[in-house]
């Protein structure tokens, strides 16, 4: 199995975390949205935790996009190239999102390692900021990693393989 392909996995559990914390918040939502226009009661602060969880959220699924090479590219000028051209011009951008996400990773391990020292908490329920900020930085370091790994290696076709049909 190709590095590609282990990467693909971690991807693959990302995702699906980013989905069932999706579903959460969704059912927090709609609990607290019912309680408070049926009985006048409501989850306090469940406006911060769903702002909070979904920033979590799009941070996960990024190595997803990446591996499956979901992102959006703009061909307009390209189209007409040679494949060996537009393999490079992808590699390029698969550096440059590499940096990107290192850039992101970096940064966010900083915001996080200060909300800790500082004990920073939402407005309402004073939950941790630095929480969400490090369940953040893992998927933003393997965005990093597969967007390498496929700036360097290459790209398998025009569109990657779900991590079980690499393993074949």
């Amino acid at each position: 199995m190709s590095l590609l392909a282990r990467l693909g996995w971690g991807a693959r559990a990302c995702a699906i975390l980013a989905g069932v914390l999706l579903v959460v918040i969704t059912l927090m939502t709609c609990v607290s949205l019912i309680g408070r226009n049926t009985v006048g009661w409501s989850i306090v602060g469940a406006f911060e935790l769903s702002g909070s969880a979904a920033g979590a959220a799009i941070a996960l699924f990024m190595p997803w996009c990446q591996y499956t090479r979901g992102n959006i590219i703009v061909d307009f000028f390209t189209a007409r190239a040679s494949e060996a051209t537009q393999d490079r011009l992808d590699r390029i951008g698969a550096l440059t999102v590499a940096l990107a996400m290192g850039l992101l990773a970096w940064r966010t391990t900083l915001g996080g390692l200060n909300a800790w020292n500082s004990q920073t908490g939402s407005m309402i329920m004073g939950f941790p900021e630095w929480i969400v900020y490090t369940g953040m930085v893992p998927p933003l370091v393997l965005t990093a990693v597969i967007a390498l790994v496929q700036a360097i290696g290459g790209f398998e076709g025009k569109h990657q393989p779900e991590p079980a049909e690499a393993a074949q």
